[in-house]
């Protein structure tokens, strides 16, 4: 097998014959042998089913049905999502079994009726909060760019899975910033897409009007072929919102690489950039100097309410997150690992208040910041998803685990789309994102725009050192 593949790179070698899907998967499966025990990346393996599944699409690829792009592609499934195969534990004691009996939820379904091969369940962070926990009987995900660095959190597997190249895509889900961080931190692609656009029944909630599914792979073409699959209400989900069937593949390919007529809001709040490394800003203007040689104008602007948006996305997820677990807290405190009970915790300090002040800046930022895009004029918003690299489980510089190095929570706020795209490498040689930020159910634009990097640029094919 030759790495690393993309999902567009497969799904062409699928239909030339270089390839099968059950070689894609064994060789998937051999290289998790022997790279999950360092890496964490597994909490399930589906061995039999997934080969079973490959063989399945292999024979209908040769029969002449052909499924779309994610026919006969390997994916893993973050384990806060149910799945026909189970089981489900959210990487955490408490969960009870039986939770995980319901099977696939809608975007499972979708995925695999799209001929996709699911591989097994992945680590997360327990109950998709906190950081890892060494004293629980859990797999530690460590950072394929170097194993002292974390993959960043909550979709930890999904991470550094498909930087391995233990899968080729994966389903994460994003509170405050779960997709975009590990994407960040492991040097891949990830989508947090508008709320209500990707119905996540079958997820275990964390905060229900903060909490999105989207895709993580290689590239913003794979996010846009795995969107384009997942896209779409369904009535399981209250927050789900009807919007019509898009061809996000079609969409961002239909310019042909040209940004011509995008006008790019650069945010130069002030605590972004002093919360984000000189390297990392260099870097996301390097990339800017790339997207205005594909046409792009571009703008700094400055984002109204970021800050208040910023503590108000913590603050409220955390308030939804106790409402959910609080029996749980009374009832097994013990049970929780140390970083994700403490975490919760907080939440009983908030008070009714303290949230009605929460949505009131949510509706607010989204409304202003939606103003001022239509005023500037401006298509998408960029900043760096993170302001530093993967930071170390020991030792760890303090600038870089300040939550205000975390430039995501305010688009769960809003719900606009967000998407994390590699952009270079610190000193260090670790991973460094660029975050594109979209108008609410324009997922196409920012993933335009990443396409276009990417077309221009090969940082989201860089190979790990640990890799298939």
């Amino acid at each position: 097998m030759t790495a690393p593949w993309t999902i567009a790179s497969a799904a062409a070698a699928l239909r030339s014959g270089e390839t099968t899907s059950e070689q894609l998967v064994r060789a998937m499966l051999d290289a998790a042998d022997t790279l999950d025990p360092t890496l964490g990346v597994y909490l399930a393996r589906f061995d039999d089913t997934a080969v079973e599944a490959a063989r399945k699409a292999d024979a209908e690829l040769a029969a002449g049905q052909d499924r779309g792009p994610l026919h006969g592609i390997p994916f893993g499934v973050k384990d806060i999502l149910s799945t026909d195969e189970g089981p489900t534990t959210c990487q955490s004691l408490v969960l009870p079994p039986e939770w995980g009996d319901q099977g696939d939820g809608p975007v499972l379904r979708r995925l695999r009726d799209a001929g996709a091969v699911i591989m097994g369940k992945l680590t997360t962070m327990e109950f998709a909060v906190g950081r890892p926990d060494r004293s629980k009987p859990f797999p530690l995900p460590r950072n394929p760019w170097n194993t002292e660095r974390w993959t960043g959190g909550s979709s930890s597997g999904s991470g550094n899975g498909v930087a391995a190249g233990l899968m080729l895509g994966a389903l994460g889900t994003d509170t405050g910033g779960s997709i975009r961080v590990p994407s960040a931190y492991c040097g891949i692609t990830g989508l947090k897409p508008t709320h209500g656009l990707v119905p996540k029944s079958g997820c275990f909630p964390l905060g229900y009007t903060y909490d999105h599914l989207g895709p993580m792979c290689r590239s913003a073409w794979d996010c846009a072929a795995m969107l384009t699959v997942m896209a779409g209400v369904d009535p399981s989900d209250r927050t789900s919102v009807p919007s019509a069937p898009t061809d996000y593949v079609a969409a961002i390919e239909a310019s042909g690489g040209s940004l011509a007529g995008m006008r790019i809001g650069i945010l130069a709040n002030e605590s972004i950039r002093s919360h984000s490394a000189d390297w990392t800003w260099q870097a996301m203007h390097e990339a800017l100097e790339v997207l205005r040689g594909a046409g792009a104008e571009t703008v700094e602007v400055l984002a109204p309410l970021y800050d208040e948006l910023h503590v108000a996305t913590f603050l409220g997820l955390q308030a939804e997150a106790f409402a959910y677990h609080r029996n749980w807290l009374a009832e097994r405190w013990d049970d929780y690992g140390r970083p994700t009970r403490l975490t919760l915790a907080m939440g009983a300090l908030i008070s009714g208040g303290d949230l009605a002040q929460c949505e009131r800046v949510r509706q607010a930022g989204r409304e202003q910041i939606h103003a001022m895009m239509e005023r500037e004029g401006v298509h998408v918003l960029v900043s760096p998803t993170m302001g530093y690299g993967a930071t170390a489980y020991t030792g760890a510089v303090r600038e870089a685990t300040s939550p205000r190095a975390m430039h995501c929570p305010p688009w769960n706020g809003t719900g606009f789309p967000a998407l994390a795209l590699p952009m270079g490498f610190d000193p260090d040689g670790l991973p460094l994102s660029l975050q594109v930020i979209g108008r609410p159910f324009d997922d196409a634009t920012a993933l335009r725009v990443g396409h276009a990097l990417q077309l221009r640029t090969d940082w989201h094919l860089r190979q790990a050192p640990l890799h298939a």
